[in-house]
């Protein structure tokens, strides 16, 4: 099953998202990994929630991961 990252109430410290970095934007290209921070601040966003992973990327959650 697969949630989308536009709103903050979905989205919590410790679980598995694909994000898009900064960088890959145009390309699309999605990154898999833990949240640590949310950094959005307001409930929802067009382009995904902001959040930081334990790695340290930051990038907008498109998919939240629900094994």
């Amino acid at each position: 099953m697969i949630t989308n990252g536009q709103t903050r109430a979905n989205i919590k410290a410790g679980i598995t998202v694909l994000i898009v970095l900064k960088q890959n934007q145009r390309t699309g290209m999605l990154t898999k990994g833990i949240v640590k921070d949310i950094l959005t601040n307001s409930p929802t966003h067009p382009h995904g929630i902001k959040v930081r992973l334990v790695d340290g990327q930051v990038g907008r959650v498109k998919e939240i991961v629900v094994e």
